[in-house]
């Protein structure tokens, strides 16, 4: 799979984001949908879970047009669907369909970039201004701190400051988005924008969500090894995996099948509207949440990430290290992942990288060792608000029935 594909060459299957962390890359993924009527969740596989139905169904019951999940533990997998797979119609999601990842992307390119590092190609701590002069990035950036969100460079995507203000980055919501949701950016383009703005802090100095660092990621990552990064997944992580159903799209807006539809809401001359975002050009987030795939090969890739099939030892426990100041709703960020404590109550942590952009949310969880895991996709439907507020305490369930029932 080449990543330069053009918008209208589908690549081939083959060959191939707490809440402030959702409004960062896509709040309104979450602040969309409320649909009458849904159909009840059905158990696809394995033995029937009702306490499971019933935390999925509290998405759909919020709001949220459409949920799959897949669990895998010591009872075996299940997989489930609620909700419906198009507004209008009562065919449920297909428990295998495809969606857009978001955010969980990052864990793929981090990945990639350790690597490298595990191979002597990059440095963990060596400035990222020497393997990308042409940038101008300041040469106290190191490759960990573009991993772990402390370079201090804006956010390409719209940077939100601790007051509440926010600092417009590329349009990626709204009546705006909406009209260049097909137009397609390259991504040094996106890195020279958010060099165009003040640094958050000076490199090291604190701790901020970017999406800017993960593009730069992905420039490393193809300048190092002269491939498009869509190539190097295929290579080092998809093929290995026999993830046939993943991809890295570049600027191709489609959708392989099966899938549920995805939808946004917006208001266009002060009027709501609702459109099909399935479709949509995923270059302006780039390699920090481009990717699509399935709840199989999420569950494939992270319990083989947690196993420790794809990274040594000593660079899983780089990943694994938090960063004291990053806390959400997810944990706090190591390199390219959040680490959870699920107490009181539950003895457990978690990992995880979550994700979401215009019309999806992706969830993917595993043990440390990789033997559980949980891997969804919800979509969005027509409602302007609802979801956003109800997703912390349904998502908190979900997670606590699987990891801690």
């Amino acid at each position: 799979m080449i990543s330069s594909r053009n918008a209208a060459s589908a690549p081939r299957k083959t060959s191939g984001t707490g809440i402030r962390i959702f409004r960062r890359v896509g709040v309104t993924a979450l602040a969309a949908t409320l649909l009458a009527g849904v159909a009840a969740p059905a158990a696809t596989a394995g033995q029937d879970r009702p306490e499971l139905r019933a935390a999925v169904q509290e998405f759909v019951d919020a709001g949220f047009a459409g949920m799959q999940v897949r669990v895998r533990d010591e009872r075996g997998e299940w997989t489930s669907s609620a909700g419906v797979r198009e507004l209008g119609g009562t065919a449920k999601p297909p428990t295998d369909g495809h969606f857009r990842i978001g955010s969980a992307s990052k864990n793929f390119t981090a990945t990639l970039v350790l690597q490298l590092v595990a191979e002597g190609k990059v440095g963990l701590d060596s400035p990222v201004a020497g393997y990308l002069p042409r940038l101008g990035l300041d040469r106290r950036i190191t490759t960990r701190m573009l991993l772990q969100h402390t370079s201090g460079l804006f956010n390409h995507t719209g940077q939100y400051h601790p007051d509440g203000t926010v600092t417009p980055g590329i349009p990626w919501s709204g009546q705006e988005w909406v009209d260049k949701r097909f137009h397609t950016y390259q991504p040094e383009e996106l890195v020279r924008l958010a060099l165009s703005k003040p640094a958050v802090f000076e490199p090291g100095g604190g701790w901020s969500y970017s999406n800017t660092n993960y593009v730069v990621a992905r420039l490393l990552i193809e300048k190092v090894t002269r491939h498009p990064i869509a190539d190097e997944l295929e290579q080092r992580i998809l093929r290995p995996l026999k993830m046939h159903d993943t991809l890295s799209p570049s600027a191709w807006p489609g959708m392989p099948k099966p899938y549920a539809h995805a939808y946004y809401p917006y208001e266009d001359a002060g009027q709501p509207k609702t459109i099909d975002v399935t479709h949509q050009n995923p270059s302006w987030i780039s390699s920090a949440g481009d990717m699509v795939s399935t709840t199989k090969d999420l569950q494939t890739y992270f319990s083989a990430l947690q196993s420790g099939k794809l990274l040594p030892a000593s660079l899983m426990a780089e990943m694994r290290t938090r960063h004291p100041q990053s806390d959400s709703l997810y944990g706090r960020y190591g390199l390219g992942q959040f680490s959870q404590d699920l107490g009181p109550g539950c003895a457990r942590t978690v990992l995880n990288h979550n994700g979401n952009v215009n019309g999806y949310v992706a969830l993917m969880y595993s043990t440390p060792d990789g033997s559980k895991t949980l891997t969804a996709s919800i979509t969005t439907g027509d409602s302007a608000n609802g979801p956003a507020q109800a997703f912390p305490a349904a998502l908190d369930k979900l997670i606590r029935t699987e990891f801690c029932g």
